[in-house]
């Protein structure tokens, strides 16, 4: 991009007009918003360019998309220590955006801070309390009823505190952000862990706690360890059953559920351009079931044709003029390279327990007969924040036109879920929705729903094994209905709706054949589909309000009585001693995800209530002492009982304890509340293998020790009913291991070290107690 000074020349030059004039007129074309909602926040590319050009003199070499744009928003790039994969960086977020989940904590923080404002424009999504259980209507009408208390004080709050509330209906978090906030070069930090959708736009779009929102709504600059950079390179093209699910299914497989952690994903390549916007999105939504902080598309005609369409046509001008800036340097360079030949991938369904288990589809049949997965799929389903855009929608109707053409319908049951009211409006009127409701199809509410274990399923009983495929992001045990037993298999719209009606993983569409009511055999065509309506998006009904310009008036609510919600109190701080004679409440075994840690579900109701939903504590990890899940000894007592029973035990009688976990502890979601309750019961540190980058910061946001252990092969050496010591806290330093003694109850003692990745701003938010009591302390 030219500097500005040299523009104003050359149009002085073509225009032969003054130069104030000329001035004026770029800088009134420089001033565009950041969406319709927002009229006087605007776009600064002005500074994102200044301050990659700051950045490139200093590091002198050619950079990548994700570090323009995440550098292009340094506190001071000038002096920020820059090494991937070490330093910390200080930065300045565009905007902040919540869904109803996760708003009610931020929101309660942001109530204990004092603020009157958020400092950045930041929004609310009400998608995640709707369950699904007959349709749309009908499961939305009982959500608001239900719900009322925290829908009123999350539209409160908003209004009280300048945030934009998008009511229940309005749709999922990140196709409302797709359509209407992310924009090329945007970086933007979400209470959720599929924020990354919105790299399909080109921005960096990051999942981040509760905790993390408050100080970017605050106006504090925000810290993320220096990302490193994988870079996958895409060429030739999709064509045929191959979707953009495809691609993330097919890295998923390559780099596993951790692969990605504490680095971006940045998709590059010829490839990039076969693939739609809402496509791109797809593969950076999924791209959390890979650990990585983020995904990104560089800026192409893709997008341009998505903004021009969903009524930002100026930013997509704009993104012209500085498309220099939101695209990677050639010759930059990354730390992994994963080349992907989008004209040789075939279709692909992950699955079951976990999203990185790949499987063509060709191959999935035989594999689920060997393993004794059942092969019957009991349901289908489409939709989910991944995978509901107008093109995604499209091509599954095109799938069950020609089942319909035949006199087919679905053999499974079949869901369909909108991202959007703007989706869910688009296709009642361009008729797919009516197409695939004729399949067999059920349409859900604009929500979750499913994907997220809303669903109140009564087609089975818990513990009965059966098999469901999805167009979800993720497929952990019990996900979706809190059935162990569910073999959850996650793919394309398109393939679920092709499996759905044949009703078993055994069929491949690309080959095998069905069979019309006429007795005729017949092989589904390769689904083709418009990836953006031919007129323009039907809006639907105005789901959101606008916080008002006076909010002297407003008053925010929080009954002392609720079971729904709960102010807040503060952690106590550190008193300057080592951490003594902790107990082990578990010594977890295996996977432990925050869905483990802290259901989500039928607990969903209790996330503005820290004390009630922390009676989901630890509820889904398996411990090791006997292989069971909530089942942990009392070391006191001897007895054993559920997890949460146990660590109110210990803290009512002053006993500190500890958790001993695995592998990638905390992956999954971003809820804070997997660090909340841990805090809340009395927990002081957790000591796992690895962490996940995001459940990891969370536990340091409220004054707890991620530690890692220095060998893995301790893990080993810990068992239930051990106590351990940390030393070193009094001389707690950036990069210096502590000390651990394990005391076993024989009396002999060993000791090892374990690692941490706190900072000096971190290591004050423990000796504060949590970070928001820090934030207190430096009002102060």
């Amino acid at each position: 991009m030219a500097p500005y000074s040299l523009l104003v020349t050359r149009l002085q030059k073509a225009l032969g007009v003054r130069q104030y004039h000329v001035a004026s007129v770029l800088c009134q074309r420089a001033k565009v918003a950041m969406s319709h909602f927002e009229p006087n926040e605007y776009i600064h590319y002005d500074l994102l360019e200044k301050n990659i050009n700051i950045v490139r003199k200093r590091l002198n070499r050619p950079l990548t998309l994700s570090e323009k744009i995440v550098y292009g928003h340094l506190d001071d790039p000038a002096s920020q220590e820059i090494e991937r994969g070490k330093s910390y960086l200080r930065l300045r977020p565009d905007r902040v955006a919540m869904q109803d989940a996760t708003a009610q904590m931020a929101m309660l923080q942001f109530i204990s801070s004092g603020l009157s404002k958020v400092a950045v424009p930041s929004t609310i999504h009400c998608d995640h309390l709707i369950e699904a259980q007959v349709g749309g209507e009908k499961d939305l009408r009982r959500a608001k009823d239900i719900n009322q208390e925290v829908y009123n004080f999350l539209a409160t709050a908003g209004a009280k505190y300048g945030v934009g509330f998008w009511k229940p209906g309005s749709g999922i978090i990140h196709q409302i952000i797709l359509e209407n906030y992310a924009y090329p070069g945007v970086l933007l930090i979400g209470t959720d862990s599929h924020t990354p959708n919105g790299g399909g736009l080109g921005g960096i779009c990051i999942r981040v706690g509760g905790a993390d929102a408050v100080d970017v709504m605050a106006g504090i600059p925000w810290e993320l360890k220096c990302p490193k950079v994988i870079g996958v390179k895409l060429t030739g093209s999709l064509s045929g059953w191959s979707s953009p699910k495809d691609v993330i299914l097919k890295v998923a497989g390559i780099l596993t559920v951790k692969g990605g952690t504490g680095a971006i994903v940045e998709y590059h390549g010829h490839g990039v351009d076969s693939i739609s916007c809402t496509g791109m999105a797809t593969i950076c939504n999924m791209g959390a079931e890979i650990g990585a902080t983020t995904s990104v598309f560089p800026y192409n005609h893709r997008m341009k044709k998505y903004l021009s369409k969903t009524g930002r046509e100026d930013i997509a001008n704009l993104a012209d003029e500085f498309k220099d800036h939101l695209v990677p340097d050639p010759g930059c360079h990354y730390d992994q390279l994963i080349e992907i030949n989008l004209s040789e991938l075939k279709p692909h369904i992950n699955g079951p327990f976990t999203p990185d288990l790949a499987h063509p589809v060709a191959e999935v049949g035989k594999v689920a007969e060997k393993e004794g997965w059942p092969l019957d799929i009991r349901v289908g389903l489409i939709g989910s924040c991944t995978n509901s855009s107008y093109e995604d929608m499209g091509r599954s109707a095109a799938v069950a036109k020609q089942a319909l053409a035949h006199g087919l319908k679905c053999k499974s049951q079949f869901t369909i879920t909108p991202g959007s009211e703007q989706i869910r409006a688009t296709i009642e009127r361009d008729g797919y929705a009516q197409i695939l409701r004729d399949l067999g199809g059920i349409v859900l509410a604009n929500a979750c729903g499913p994907c997220i274990g809303q669903w109140d399923r009564k087609d089975i009983k818990k513990g009965e094994k059966n098999t469901i495929v999805t167009s979800y992001n993720r497929n952990f045990t019990g996900r979706n209905d809190a059935n162990p037993e569910t073999h959850a298999f996650v793919t394309s719209p398109e393939i679920v709706t092709a499996l759905a009606i044949a009703g078993t993983l055994k069929f491949n569409p690309e080959t095998d054949y069905l069979t019309g009511t006429d007795g005729k055999k017949f092989r589904l065509e390769a689904p083709d589909a418009d990836e953006l309506p031919k007129g323009e998006f039907d809006p639907g009904q105005d789901t959101y309000q606008h916080p008002p310009k006076d909010s002297s008036g407003q008053h925010v609510d929080v009954s002392p009585t609720s079971q729904r919600l709960q102010l807040l109190e503060p952690f106590d701080k550190w008193d300057g001693k080592d951490l003594e004679d902790l107990q082990i409440l578990i010594k977890v075994k295996g996977k432990c995800t925050t869905d483990h840690i802290s259901a989500a579900g039928p607990w969903l109701k209790f996330r503005g209530h820290l004390d009630n939903i922390s009676n989901n504590l630890l509820i889904g990890a398996i411990n090791i002492e006997n292989g069971k899940a909530n089942s942990v000894r009392n070391a006191v007592t001897q007895e054993f009982g559920p997890v949460p029973d146990t660590a109110r035990y210990y803290k009512k009688h002053g006993i500190r304890w500890v958790v001993i976990g695995d592998e990638n502890y905390g992956e999954g979601s971003s809820r804070e509340h997997a660090a909340l309750e841990p805090r809340h019961l009395g927990g002081r540190a957790i000591i796992t293998k690895s962490f996940a980058r995001i459940h990891e910061t969370n536990l340091k946001k409220q004054g707890l020790l991620p530690l890692t252990f220095a060998d893995p092969a301790d893990y080993n050496k810990i068992h239930p009913v051990d106590k351990l010591t940390i030393q070193g806290l009094k001389d707690f330093t950036p990069g210096k291991p502590l000390k651990c003694i394990i005391k076993h109850p024989n009396g002999t003692q060993e000791t090892i070290l374990l690692n941490h990745t706190f900072n000096e701003t971190q290591i004050e938010w423990f000796r504060a107690g949590s970070a928001l009591n820090r934030m207190k302390e430096l009002q102060q």
